[in-house]
């Protein structure tokens, strides 16, 4: 049955890849940012990338290249998600000479940096706002690429010279945030609602650390204090999410493990409760030494019946489980554990550790090759068909499968799965675990996974699954 799924996903796998497009929003100064999608919202232009979704000030470009058309498209119907976009600053003349300064030929000067580092210590009046705004713009620029390490940076530098400046507050906890480093961001949270009382976003960024925490009662009540302050699509569809958590959740029993917050419904058996978190404290020994990492925050696990499953997550009908922060798994009629749930909670666990360990910069396809490896997957079954794909020349680049799958059919999402394994699967067994382990490390450090493949194995993507597909014919034929 799964090689009939993936040869139906080798059918409309080359009519997915062609289907991907890049959108390149440019900005007044000439600056030009590419992303996967762009919309505009009211005074934002809200584009998606790697690093997830952002936003700036609508004032700031001059046009977005869309289709090739070159014209401004109008904004779709939001989905229901928890996507975070960092508060900005409202453009002034200020604001533009400071952004011209410290982006030049499309990367940061760190030169003018420097300039206006020098003259904040010298006292010049006004050079503190200068050089507060120029790290800020770097930071903004830093994160728009994906480079939330030298983001962070940048931003934290910025609030030496601001140190009551809400928004740099702010942008530092939203970078916190992004790096999955809650108890952090609250920290600088705290901070911005000293100075700022009453700005909507202290409340917004607030109850993302609380949900990222597992406190659902606090990240509700923050919601509703955001919403009091101003009307928000993003936290309205984070409150109706935590809402519709809260709603089904208030009759779940609780469980606790060194590592774990287990939630489930009262109807469940306790006794699976229990072995569900005996085998999520064995898995996690087991992920803790492949990777060498320990995550620092409790784990959350919700145990659904299938129909709660489906309403709360509202996810595809492929997915079986989900991990969005917390452990979301349907255990309907289950008395204990079996060794398919006990497969599914290994491949979940492994998604929150790598989202720790690389303070969620993780693409899809290295998330979900990891996950499948973990859970004792192997290309066996798959490995003649994704070899005759990848001879016709129409593997899916992996650059395609970097983003989100939710997109994706089920039979693409097959293919998508089988040869993610294939790729991680070959570094694991030639290259070595320790390999696996440096890649995650430079996600960790802002890096592209195209440029930690690139550091690390000496490999492009192209180099990689010319590798994968040799290692596939020796090791499993033609």
């Amino acid at each position: 049955m799964r090689q009939i799924c993936i040869l139906l996903a080798v059918a409309l796998c080359l009519l997915a890849a062609t289907e991907a497009r890049a959108d390149t929003i440019v900005l007044k100064n000439g600056r030009r940012i590419a992303a996967l999608s762009v919309v505009v919202e009211g005074d934002k232009v809200r584009y998606l990338t790697s690093a997830g979704e952002l936003a700036l000030p609508k004032s700031m470009v001059d046009h977005i290249e869309k289709d090739g058309s070159g014209q401004m498209p109008t904004s779709p119907s939001a989905a229901a998600n928890l996507a975070i976009t960092p508060p900005s600053i409202e453009p002034t003349d200020a604001n533009a000479a400071a952004e011209s300064g410290a982006i030049r030929d499309g990367a940061v000067d760190r030169a003018f940096l420097a300039a206006a580092a020098s003259e904040a210590r010298s006292g010049t009046a006004g050079a503190s706002e200068k050089a507060a705004l120029a790290y800020h713009a770097a930071a903004q620029f830093e994160l728009s690429r994906g480079d939330m390490e030298h983001a962070l940076s940048d931003e934290r530098t910025a609030l030496t010279y601001a140190p009551e400046n809400p928004i740099m507050l702010l942008n530092v906890a939203y970078l916190h945030l992004r790096r999955s480093e809650h108890k952090q961001a609250l920290e600088y949270l705290e901070r911005a609602r000293r100075v700022a009382p009453e700005n909507p976003d202290v409340p917004k960024l607030t109850g993302w650390a609380y949900y990222g925490m597992n406190k659902l009662n606090e990240a509700v009540a923050e919601w509703k204090r955001a919403l009091t302050l101003r009307q928000d699509p993003e936290v309205q569809a984070a409150l109706d999410k935590a809402l519709r958590d809260k709603q089904e959740e208030e009759n779940y029993r609780e469980n606790e493990s060194s590592h774990f917050t287990l939630r489930y419904s009262g109807a469940a058996e306790p006794g699976l409760a229990r072995e569900v978190l005996r085998a999520l404290e064995t898995h996690f020994s087991a992920i803790e030494s492949e990777l060498s990492y320990t995550p620092p925050e409790p784990i959350g696990v919700i145990l659904y019946t299938q129909e709660a499953f489906a309403d709360i997550t509202r996810a595809p009908g492929w997915v079986g489980a989900l991990n969005d922060g917390r452990i979301r798994v349907p255990v309907q009629g289950l008395a204990q554990i079996t060794p398919e749930l006990s497969r599914v909670l290994k491949h979940e666990l492994t998604h929150s550790f790598v989202r720790q360990k690389t303070r969620a910069n993780a693409p899809t396809w290295i998330q979900e090759g990891l996950a499948q490896w973990m859970e004792g997957k192997r290309s066996g079954a798959a490995a003649s068909v994704l070899l005759r794909v990848y001879d016709a020349k129409q593997a899916m680049p992996l650059g395609d499968l970097e983003a989100p799958w939710m997109r994706f059919s089920p039979d693409v999402v097959a293919y998508a799965y089988a040869w993610s394994l294939a790729n991680v699967e070959y570094i694991v067994q030639v290259e070595g675990m320790s390999d696996i382990e440096r890649i995650l490390d430079r996600l960790a450090a802002g890096s592209t996974l195209q440029a930690a493949v690139q550091k690390v194995l000496h490999s492009d993507y192209s180099d990689l699954a010319e590798s994968t597909a040799d290692y596939l014919r020796k090791t499993y034929g033609n």
